[in-house]
């Protein structure tokens, strides 16, 4: 075999007791989106704003648990295609963090890893920075793996399926695409945005529904520079001047829950809608929907098979 381990390569959310400030900080949530943000005085504001979105889903974010039930269900359907790896998930911004995860997977004394990325579409602040932080851990870490990664997905019919199984029960509400708003300087530079409209196209296709919507949405409400759009809350008010009176939400940009979807759509653009005055419904992520892992574990038995051949 030519991969000996798994590696799922994940954002990371804040749970309790996993900061690594000793407590010195007002909150888990606080802690993750400074370490993201940083601690400079211009983005205190910011960092304080998106913790209080945490606040109001409970403080904390279900994403990790979602991500290692992904590896869980991906390890168990690559034994079923006869693949008997382990499968492991390091986050970019929270614990398991990918430079632990890979020092383990060196430990083990396995040399020979192939990352899945769970992002959709790519760009540099998405697919690119998390090869850079994956290069990064394995120059830190003493015997580490080599590592290759499954190409990008973004139109595969597995992931379609996926998407579009959560849609399949509203028919009768206009329907929105969303993925992170990304700045348009990186956007310009990258298959992002095609992507993003390319995955909605399919999964339209696939409902058979010729007129949809994209939007972004989670731009970043200090930012001075400009960023992909129409903006989902500004789409939502647009569409109620046009006469709709229900929309459904389907965050392809996203693989599971996280504060983008639970806080920026499941409280603030539900709450844009219901001021519009239109009903709105938020489409399930595909988390561990059985076509999504089926798809993942086909893409690995392929780069699998594709490798021993070699």
């Amino acid at each position: 075999m030519p991969y000996d381990n798994i590696l799922l390569v994940a954002f990371g959310g804040p749970t309790p007791g996993g900061c690594l400030c000793g407590g010195a900080c007002p909150s888990e949530a606080h802690c993750f989106v400074e370490g993201i943000l940083g601690k400079d005085p211009k983005r205190a504001a910011r960092v304080k704003e998106v913790a209080a979105h945490y606040r109001e889903i409970g403080g904390f974010s279900p994403f990790n648990e979602l991500t290692f039930r992904q590896a869980e269900a991906l390890q168990t359907a690559l034994a079923q295609r006869g693949l008997k790896l382990p499968v492991r998930a390091g986050m970019r911004h929270w614990s398991p963090w990918i430079k632990d995860v890979v020092a383990d997977i060196a430990k083990a004394g396995q040399k020979r890893t192939l990352a899945v990325v769970l992002a959709p579409h790519q760009s540099a602040v998405s697919w690119d920075w998390y090869l850079k932080v994956v290069s990064e851990a394995c120059a830190a870490a003493a015997d580490a793996p080599s590592v290759d990664y499954v190409d990008p997905w973004p139109t595969h019919p597995g992931f379609v399926k996926a998407v579009a199984d959560g849609l399949r029960a509203h028919a009768d509400a206009a329907l929105i695409f969303t993925a992170h708003a990304i700045p348009s300087a990186i956007a310009d530079k990258s298959p992002y945005a095609r992507q993003f409209q390319d995955t909605a196209a399919a999964v339209a296709r696939e409902l058979g529904r010729p007129d949809y919507h994209c939007a972004y949405q989670s731009q970043a409400s200090d930012s001075t520079v400009a960023w992909t759009r129409p903006d989902i809350n500004d789409l939502i008010r647009d569409l109620a001047k046009q006469g709709v009176r229900k929309v459904v939400v389907s965050p392809i940009g996203f693989l599971c829950d996280h504060v983008e979807v639970l806080y920026d759509l499941d409280v603030a653009a539900r709450r844009t809608a219901k001021e519009a005055g239109i009903g709105f419904t938020r489409a399930a992520t595909v988390g561990s929907h059985p076509a999504f892992i089926g798809m993942l574990a086909d893409l690995i038995t392929a780069r699998a098979s594709a490798g021993a051949r070699a």
